[in-house]
């Protein structure tokens, strides 16, 4: 049992080390403390979305695409978390990067209940200005009432670590 335990602690430990050394994670992780960069992307329906709209909620920024098996696999956790936060002030905002039809169809098929916000070229722009240089997906931002991005994750991001990083800002 002591040998398990061991092996889960080090092999968390070896991959923090690996997430905190690949390329792309410096610019990523340097993004964290700071005040949160602006933008404006039309929605699914076409309407220009800006981000001073959600001034004073906490706001989780997740760039996605529906070709992306990691971004379907944590969408249901967000559209979760948007439910059962929500009403305490968390606003997730999905940028996708794809096809707005098919954005649109898997959206509708998901349930998606945040905005989904569209981009091409202009969201691989805000992407970066977000601290994800190398264009990863998913990508994750997550930002306090204040402004200030408290937490980015490239990859995939698990409930758990999310919903603990904002539950501590709601």
């Amino acid at each position: 049992m002591v040998a398990i335990i061991a092996a889960f602690f080090a092999g968390s430990y070896v991959m923090k080390l690996y997430q905190d050394s690949t390329p792309g994670a410096k610019e990523a992780k340097a993004m964290e403390s700071q005040y949160r960069p602006g933008f404006e992307l039309p929605d699914l329906a076409g309407k220009l979305r800006n981000i001073d709209e959600w001034n004073g909620q906490v706001v989780v920024v997740n760039f996605w695409a529906t070709w992306c098996p990691p971004c379907l696999d944590e969408m249901p956790h967000f559209i979760d978390l948007q439910k059962e936060y929500g009403v305490q002030g968390l606003q997730f905002v999905g940028i996708a990067l794809d096809e707005a039809s098919k954005v649109q169809e898997f959206a509708q098929k998901m349930g998606v209940a945040y905005p989904v916000l569209l981009g091409g070229a202009d969201a691989l722009v805000v992407s970066d200005n977000y601290g994800n240089r190398l264009g990863a997906l998913p990508y994750t931002a997550v930002i306090n009432r204040e402004g200030t991005i408290v937490k980015t994750y490239r990859g995939e991001v698990s409930r758990r670590s999310v919903e603990k990083v904002i539950a501590k800002h709601l």
